[in-house]
């Protein structure tokens, strides 16, 4: 006696095979549509040589009367990336432009300009994006010590601000 096969129990196990082989929604776009999609702009220079923009942006701050912000992070960095872009509008790029002259140092995977960090007192092992600031002479002021910064997409403006007048004070 031949069998016949139960339809729903053969439509059920079709859609499960799909679901386990389906591939994702990325592998699912055309090749063209994969190479249009907007690559994210970089926001730091990971071919930068640090120390030179360093001295750059002193000279800078001396010229204007204005303190350093060394800003240290990576572009895989989402919570860097949110902090640049807080940084850049708003109240709080008010207060950045009027009172700083930034610097951003790329940290690779830890292990580009660590030795820079270091130096200014900033434990990257805290979390990036961590800072520092200095004098226009290159005296380090404050940096963060605890990760302060490293939450930046979760932190409002305000609470960006109130970390940065602590590391150098209110106008």
């Amino acid at each position: 006696m031949k069998k016949t096969p139960n339809p729903v129990l053969s439509l059920g196990l079709l859609a499960l095979l799909a679901l386990n082989f389906a591939p994702p929604a990325a592998w699912a776009q055309t090749p063209d549509a994969a190479l249009s999609a907007p690559a994210l702009k970089p926001v730091y220079n990971e071919q930068a040589d640090a120390r030179a923009e360093l001295n750059q942006a002193l000279s800078a701050a001396n010229a204007q009367h204005k303190n350093v912000l060394v800003v240290f992070g990576a572009n895989w960095c989402g919570d860097c990336r949110a902090l640049d872009r807080k940084m850049g509008e708003g109240r709080l790029a008010g207060h950045v432009a009027k009172r700083l002259v930034v610097l951003k140092v790329d940290v690779g995977r830890f292990n580009r300009n660590t030795d820079l960090a270091a130096q200014m007192g900033v434990p990257l092992k805290k979390g990036i994006p961590a800072v520092a600031v200095l004098k226009s002479d290159g005296e380090v002021l404050r940096a963060t010590s605890g990760g302060e910064l490293a939450d930046a997409r979760n932190m409002g403006d305000e609470a960006v601000l109130r970390v940065l007048e602590g590391l150098h004070g209110k106008p």
